[in-house]
């Protein structure tokens, strides 16, 4: 049972303008989130995606979801308030596709100060609001059908999304609020969270776990940092406590076993990396070290057994768990977008949905701040670049919901998601918003502070100017053609007269990385995988000069993961390569092997508008074979040497239909 006081919350009418994640006074987390309109995007990559984010991605997915004829999502809230008639339309989780849209909204509208886009918000959060049940209760869905029947009914549903969709609007609210000072969609969340709060309190586990899909746990801690309000901290407590304290919990919402009790990464891998997050969240206001310890093991064994070269999560579209192996089938359940065992990491038939790499994003940036761990950069960097990327086409329009990696028009099967990226995924379209949320959200991810100084997370041509704990004000420019190039420029344009430090990443993919203060060469520990830490008393005009040497790598992976067996991937530096049938005309790329002694070289290349790196050097493609009707034959050795070119993972699918792989066969 949730025992508190109900207190009343007073909240400043100004903007309060502070990070996505709202740690700054988090007592167990190292690191703290600067403001959200701390870092504007410049020149070079992260600029270029922010660009379209703002100029194409987030008006388009507005008016996605303000179109009726294609979503329903928000004519769902103008039913639900009256407005209009008829029914309900979508996926259940619509609603939670409409709060990331606004969030994505409100984050634009910092960095620009658009005045349309306030309009644009404060016109759909009133609908919202009138939509609201008294008691607080927000799902279209229901309500829609409660003004038909006059029931109230509610988490009646094993798989509802009710405490999904709310999480996101927790979380849209406290952006927005944050965005502008009002307190409109906030208020909002915080009833619709005080009907949690209340609900938690007699509901029993079996009904309670009727929550799949948990953003609600970021989002309710996210609540409690904005509000302060203490009862929003006993129930993130709360909810972690009841998993597994039912008799029929399942993998796949991961109730089966209480948490703290799991030591394997099973399940749906959205659900799953979202609960991580949100325990992340917690552990940083709470301390609990046995929240940590479980949250190590989740991601020990994610990363070393079920994490995709690209950061991608859920190998599975549909699996089996404990693991199919029990003699008793009673044991064994259906799990879709599944984790799978270890090492089952299939290329062609890989899910990797979007938002489960997202929701890797978001763990990782959040166990980032709580240890200062690089290891956690290193991954929230590669999904960011690879698998959250490859979810959208370069000019924003266009979506994937599964990021396989390879794909041939020769399976023998139809696979449920479409191999194409399309501009609105019918049966589910979570994907788009959170995709676009996330690219508009980028920089709140490239610094941290704490007490010693400044943390750099992410490269990429920006401006910075914010405060570190101690109120000092720092300013700078970070010029970079990074991913594509590693040498990055920093120049001091404000400090204090203390000395603080600055914490450069050094990626665990570099080697020999050196550091140079205004043309010195710095004598200082630059290790891969970790933060080089230069302490100083920073001058007006000081050049700090990174250069992280950044080189085409063959990458191998564990024997065990047999598809992969007597294949390697190509990698430069953060970024993964793929070859595909655009660049390699007139010939199968399934046909193409990479002898080991390939010397890749990077050129520049542009698609669809982008510029980018391509990798360029030598394979032997091997004699067409004709496999029709054929399982097995003897080898042919007949084979041509030929240049072919490399794409990143994420650009590919872009210059129309194709075929694709990461893998390839090497040649020794």
């Amino acid at each position: 049972m949730i025992i508190g006081v109900i207190l009343f919350i007073s909240l400043n009418s100004k903007a309060q303008d502070k990070a996505l994640v709202n740690n700054s006074n988090s007592p167990y987390a190292k690191l703290h989130s600067i403001n959200m309109t701390d870092v504007t995007w410049t020149k070079g990559f992260w600029a270029d995606r922010f660009k379209v984010a703002t100029e194409t991605m987030v008006p388009n997915m507005w008016a996605i979801y303000n179109d009726p004829k294609i979503s329903h999502a928000f004519e769902n809230f103008r039913i639900a308030a009256g407005l209009d008639t008829g029914s309900h339309a979508g996926p259940s989780f619509h609603d939670g596709d409409y709060y990331k849209t606004l969030e994505a909204v409100a984050v634009l509208y910092a960095s620009t100060k658009n005045p349309k886009l306030n309009e644009m918000m404060d016109k759909a959060i009133a609908v919202i609001g009138k939509s609201q049940r008294e008691d607080g209760y927000i799902y279209t869905k229901a309500m829609i059908e409660q003004r038909k029947t006059g029931s109230k009914n509610q988490f009646q549903d094993r798989l509802s999304f009710e405490s999904y969709n709310i999480g996101h609007l927790m979380t849209a609210g406290c952006i927005h609020y944050r965005a502008t000072g009002k307190t409109t969609l906030l208020n909002i969340a915080k009833k619709a969270t005080d009907y949690l709060y209340n609900f938690y309190k007699s509901a029993s586990p079996t009904l309670a776990r009727n929550a799949i899909c948990p953003s609600h746990y970021m989002g309710v801690v996210e609540m409690y940092r904005t509000t302060k309000d203490p009862r929003y901290l006993e129930l993130a407590q709360h909810l972690i406590a009841i998993k597994g304290k039912i008799d029929d919990g399942t993998d796949d919402n991961q109730d089966r076993i209480p948490f703290l009790q799991q030591t394997k990464a099973m399940g749906h891998a959205v659900r799953a990396n979202y609960l991580y997050a949100g325990v992340a969240d917690l552990y940083a206001e709470t301390g609990k070290d046995s929240l940590l310890k479980t949250l190590n093991l989740m991601w020990d064994d994610v990363n070393q057994h079920k994490m995709y070269i690209t950061g991608g999560c859920g190998s599975l579209y549909d699996g089996t768990s404990p693991d199919g192996t029990s003699y008793n089938p009673a044991d064994v359940q259906k799990i879709h977008q599944a984790f799978g065992r270890d090492f089952q990491l299939p290329n062609f038939t890989a899910h990797n949905e979007t938002c489960a790499n997202i929701g890797n994003v978001l763990w990782n940036w959040r166990m980032l701040q709580i240890t200062g761990d690089a290891k956690y950069a290193d991954v929230m960097e590669l999904a960011l670049h690879n698998s959250v990327l490859s979810g959208i086409s370069l000019d924003g329009k266009n979506f994937l919901y599964t990021n396989p990696l390879a794909q041939s028009d020769d399976l023998p099967f139809k696979q449920r998601w479409s191999k194409d990226r399309v501009p609105y995924i019918a049966l589910s379209n979570c994907c788009p918003p959170n995709v676009v949320r996330t690219i508009a959200e980028v920089s709140d991810y490239a610094y941290n502070i704490s007490d010693k100084g400044l943390w750099f997370n992410l490269y990429g041509g920006n401006n910075l100017s914010t405060a570190l704990t101690d109120g000092r004000k720092v300013s700078l420019t970070q010029e970079t053609n990074y991913p594509w190039d590693g040498k990055i420029k920093i120049t001091i344009k404000e400090t204090g007269n203390k000395a603080y430090s600055l914490f450069l990443r050094i990626p665990s993919w570099t080697h020999n990385a050196q550091i140079s203060i205004n043309g010195k060469i710095e004598n200082v520990k630059a290790i891969s995988g970790t933060y080089a830490e230069i302490n100083h008393v920073w001058k007006k005009g000081d050049v700090i000069e990174l250069n992280l040497p950044m080189e085409a790598t063959l990458i191998e992976a564990n024997p065990l993961v047999e598809e992969n067996r007597n294949q390697i991937a190509v990698k430069r530096g953060p970024i993964v390569y793929c070859l595909e049938s655009t660049d390699l005309p007139d010939k199968s790329i399934f046909n193409a092997f990479i002898p080991t002694s390939t010397k890749f070289e990077a050129k520049a290349i542009n698609i669809d508008g982008a510029e980018m790196m391509s990798l360029v050097g030598n394979a032997k493609i091997v004699e067409p074979n004709n496999w029709k009707n054929v399982l097995y034959k003897p080898i042919d050795n007949k084979n041509t040497e030929t240049e072919i070119k490399l794409v990143p993972y994420f650009a590919w699918g872009n210059r129309g239909h194709s075929e694709m792989s990461v893998w390839l066969p090497v040649s020794r």
